[in-house]
């Protein structure tokens, strides 16, 4: 008898990943095919849908080839968040480029409508600011550009994009979770805001169905990679499916997602507008309610590290580590990794990279150390808004390709002075997009159930006394003065 499994899709900025999960919370195998990203122009970052498509299939090819004997009772999908895209609703053809969450090409239209006073009334509506990173000024940017009739266009993000090409072009639908990042949803009233649409010159009727991240959209036709009749089960952008994959089912619980950029998350019990500097989102939605969150977004976090790695002449990442490891510290060196911009706390889509404080007595450790530290010292940045805002956090979990690192989570618990937790299961994404698409095809029966299967490693808990930490963050803040621009 065949083994039941769930399909996870984990569609992230740079790999299109496909894992199997069994009745256990077991990974028992995985794919990945890299998706290329264009620069077209500073600042300007853009992928190709159909590449992205192509990709997924690759990914699912090879996680299947392993285990060919499995019974796929569901397909579960995360994504990279706030990339958008348009497509022909006839023939199903992109219409001009994914245009990503790290770019920046809307930067003056975003400072045109703030200049016009939206922004109060737009963050009072959605909970969060006006800023390239989201996607409604993209959608407008892609009509303007490379629209037609509204009739014959689907605006999406990567999930709607997916469930169409999974579902044959038969669904163009999306979940509250991804909605809730357009700007264009309306968070305590769960719809699409019509004042929204207007102000970003976008017409609803692009949009796609708002359902639950826990629902079957629909059934998988013609993908060329595996059967027909596989429900689409769930669909949840990337960050909530982490967060959700670590069980952190109660209000308070948090967590830390390291890729290329970085998320800090923790729940709330409701919609509340945010304080200044993070964000208010939709952490998931099961049975027509929503689960609402805090939330600060880092546009460069891990991607520092091979950029840094190859302006010193290294060999990789690795290397990089283990250099940053012969210093105790990086000395009076701080690295702002503002090279799209900063993101939370300090939304400032002109703000640069810099390298700051060297002497003679500095050499490429030092540097080195700095970088690592930039992805700590951010997180703290948002994590003592957050704390505030939420009066307290408690259990704080960490995933991601970087949280298997020992060095660099010792300096994220020293710095933020709380301990994390990393998951066992590295892949925290796919496995939450699993448990959604278990729930709502009855594979797990409820959160009790899935809560049980989270496979949790050993608390880190922060070291560093008082004096330093307190010196050392001085320190990364008048640095940061140095690049803002919008002060």
């Amino acid at each position: 008898m065949a083994q039941r499994v769930v399909l996870a899709i984990d569609e992230g900025t740079t790999n299109s990943k496909a894992v199997l999960v069994s009745e256990a919370g077991e990974i028992l195998a995985s794919g990945s095919a890299p998706v290329p990203t264009e620069h077209p122009r500073s600042g300007w970052v853009q992928q190709d849908a159909n590449e992205i498509w192509a990709a997924t299939q690759k990914a699912i090819t090879a996680c299947l080839a392993s285990r060919p004997e499995v019974e796929i009772a569901a397909l579960g999908i995360s994504n990279q968040r706030e990339s958008i895209l348009i497509w022909d609703r006839e023939t199903g053809a992109p219409l001009g480029p994914v245009v990503t969450w790290q770019c920046r090409r809307t930067s003056a239209a975003c400072e045109a409508l703030k200049q016009a006073g939206h922004e109060a009334d737009v963050i009072a509506r959605t909970g969060l600011p006006i800023d390239p990173l989201f996607p409604a000024p993209k959608a407008a940017w892609l009509i303007e550009n490379h629209g037609a009739a509204s009739s014959e266009i689907c605006i999406g993000t990567v999930d709607s994009w997916l469930i169409w090409k999974f579902s044959g072009g038969a669904v163009h639908a999306t979940d509250r979770s991804n909605a809730a990042r357009t700007q264009l949803f309306n968070l305590s009233e769960s719809r699409w805001d019509d004042q929204l649409c207007a102000l970003f010159k976008i017409d609803p009727a692009m949009l796609p169905e708002v359902k639950d991240s826990a629902h079957v959209f629909g059934q998988t036709r013609g993908t060329g990679v595996m059967p027909d009749g596989i429900p689409i089960a769930s669909a949840i952008g990337d960050s909530h499916a982490a967060l959700f994959g670590h069980g952190a089912f109660g209000h308070g619980d948090g967590k830390i997602t390291f890729g290329t950029g970085s998320s800090v998350m923790t729940t709330i019990p409701d919609f509340i507008e945010p304080p200044k500097g993070i964000t208010t989102t939709i952490a998931w939605s099961l049975n027509g309610q929503s689960t609402y969150a805090f939330e600060g977004n880092i546009l460069v976090s891990a991607s520092i590290l091979p950029w840094t790695a190859t302006l010193l002449g290294l060999d990789g990442v690795e290397a990089l580590l283990d250099l940053a490891q012969t210093v105790d510290t990086s000395g009076e060196v701080s690295l702002i990794p503002a090279h799209v911009g900063l993101g939370s706390p300090y939304w400032d889509s002109e703000a640069r990279g810099l390298i700051c404080g060297l002497s003679f007595g500095a050499g490429p450790a030092h540097i080195a150390r700095a970088a690592v530290e930039s992805m700590a010292f951010q997180v703290q940045d948002i994590y003592a808004i957050m704390s505030h805002a939420a009066g307290g956090i408690g259990r704080l979990s960490v995933d991601g390709g970087p949280s298997g690192n020992p060095f660099l989570m010792q300096l994220v618990a020293d710095y933020i002075n709380h301990a994390v937790t990393p998951n066992k299961n590295s892949e925290a994404s796919a496995i939450g997009a699993a448990y959604l698409a278990g729930l709502a095809t009855g594979v797990w029966p409820d959160l009790d159930t899935l809560a049980g299967l989270v496979k949790r490693g050993t608390k880190i808990a922060p070291q560093m006394a008082e004096e330093p930490r307190h010196g050392d963050l001085e320190r990364w803040r008048k640095a940061v003065a140095r690049v803002l621009c919008d002060v």
